[in-house]
């Protein structure tokens, strides 16, 4: 069971951060991050989650086009953006990742079924992932709020991977964070049945 200490960093006071410190990102604590993110379970071990960090000047600015205005600001300022997509074609790599059967046969040519398992298991992941940024002590600000269609046209063009959302990631603000929204209580958004 985890420690207070522990829960505090991961939950309690985990947040949504729209205001970053001048202050870069280490990019081992991001490779850290992945190795933990990718052990967490997906359907028959899929792991569709692609990630494109955008750290540089340069793909910033290709970036930013595709931001909704109110997401421009807090995005150029962020040290890193995490482009968080999704593999269409997640499947070629199941007789690797789950070679006990033929898992890659229960989606090739299901359209379907692989639009539902990317988007699920890549969102999954990317809760994850979060996570796992949170235990190597960076912030994070999970947003959507741009033009899907057109960053994946850029960042993506002759590729089955879509973009999900984004993830602006650093060390925020605290000072200007405002007070935390209220949360359901279980018996709001759960049930025993």
């Amino acid at each position: 069971m985890l420690n207070s200490d522990a829960l505090d960093l991961l939950f309690h006071n985990g947040r949504t951060f729209s205001a970053w410190q001048d202050r870069d990102v280490d990019i081992n604590l991001l490779k850290q991050a992945w190795d933990l993110a990718v052990l967490g379970p997906t359907s028959a071990n899929c792991e569709p989650m692609r990630v494109t960090f955008i750290e540089s000047a340069e793909a910033k600015a290709r970036l930013k086009p595709y931001l909704a205005e109110g997401n421009v600001d807090k995005t150029m300022a962020a040290p890193v953006t995490a482009i968080v997509a999704q593999d269409l074609e997640f499947y070629e790599k199941l007789p690797d990742l789950y070679p006990h059967t033929d898992a890659r046969s229960w989606f090739a040519g299901k359209e379907d079924a692989i639009k539902t398992t990317a988007f699920r298991n890549s969102s999954l992941q990317a809760g994850y992932f979060i996570l796992a940024l949170r235990a190597q002590g960076l912030d994070c600000g999970p947003m959507s709020g741009f033009d899907n269609a057109k960053l994946d046209a850029d960042f993506f063009a002759g590729t089955p991977v879509k973009s999900n959302f984004l993830i602006n990631i650093g060390y925020g603000d605290r000072a200007k964070l405002h007070a935390r929204s209220p949360r359901l209580a279980f018996d709001q958004g759960a049930e025993i049945l």
